[in-house]
């Protein structure tokens, strides 16, 4: 039996420029099997943007594992198509145990070791249905980073399988069967997501394509995006998973966020106090969890 499984999914991923083979290749050195489903617009699975053709070009062996699936216009509510497709990845996966990792995501080779050790820790202990990742939310370009309470901080991303796990609402985390939280461990890996780094022309293009998926409203002539200055940036003063390099080096922006417009809402002020109690005791108030922490 295969050991780890790792699974993705994605659509149009070169249209909307996600580091998906990046992300693929960062999770590879621990995975005997890596799943991966890429979107189409037809049910025959014959119109994209080339982002299968592109895959399966740079990802040649035994250990990939290729789907086609269509992406049903008629689910356009709440993101809930992204489970949907995470789902139909995961019941692929032949391995005891599963990482996840989305297409805008990269784990650094630095921290693999310690994947490896939370799977061997659940290994031992079977009341682990999960582990536990932190994350680094890149925002505007790839040397800064937005840590406050309006961005999740952890999520799961390593389930076991053949439990009755799925992919949660929108995808960010899983649930059991029944719908209640995984018990999960917390371990010293990141998450790298580079979600909201990439240049302003393709940020537009994704804000539609998720105003579609989540609404259903999203009009195809909006062609505006321009990034501002919000609470909560910092500079990145680490360094980035090493497969993720030509991606980085493609998209990287030049932006001096000091001399942009500051975004203000009338919210903002309760954000800045629980962050200052976050930043003083580790609590954070009102944090959203798919997992209860053993």
């Amino acid at each position: 039996m295969k050991k780890i499984s790792g699974f993705t999914f994605i659509k149009n991923g070169l249209t909307l420029g996600y580091p998906i083979l990046e992300s693929v290749l960062s999770i590879e050195p621990i995975c005997d099997e890596v799943v991966i489903n890429v979107g189409f617009d037809d049910q025959e699975c014959t119109k994209d943007d080339g982002t299968y053709a592109y895959l399966t070009s740079n990802l040649k062996g035994e250990k990939y594992k290729f789907i086609k699936s269509w992406w049903d216009p008629a689910i356009q509510k709440s993101g809930l198509i992204l489970s949907q497709q995470t789902n139909i990845a995961l019941e692929q996966c032949t391995g005891k145990y599963c990482q996840y990792i989305q297409g805008d995501e990269c784990i650094h080779e630095d921290d693999l070791p310690a994947i490896l050790a939370g799977v061997e820790e659940m290994e031992k202990n079977d009341q682990i249905d999960g582990l536990v990742f932190n994350y680094m939310h890149f925002y505007g370009n790839v040397d800064i980073y937005k840590y406050t309470r309006t961005m999740y901080r952890r999520e799961v991303r390593l389930v076991r399988n053949h439990k009755g796990i799925k992919s949660w609402l929108d995808a960010q985390g899983f649930r059991k069967a029944d719908d209640t939280k995984l018990k999960a461990r917390l371990i010293k890996a990141r998450i790298f997501h580079y979600g909201w780094a990439r240049p302003e022309k393709v940020m537009a293009k994704k804000v539609v394509a998720f105003d579609r998926l989540y609404h259903g409203n999203a009009k195809d002539n909006q062609k505006e995006f321009a990034y501002t200055r919000v609470w909560g940036l910092k500079k990145f003063k680490g360094t980035h998973p090493k497969v993720a390099k030509p991606w980085l080096d493609a998209n990287r922006n030049e932006l001096d966020f000091d001399k942009l417009p500051f975004q203000f809402s009338s919210r903002i002020l309760d954000v800045i106090v629980s962050d200052l109690i976050e930043s003083a005791t580790g609590y954070r108030i009102g944090e959203y969890k798919n997992y209860k922490l053993i």
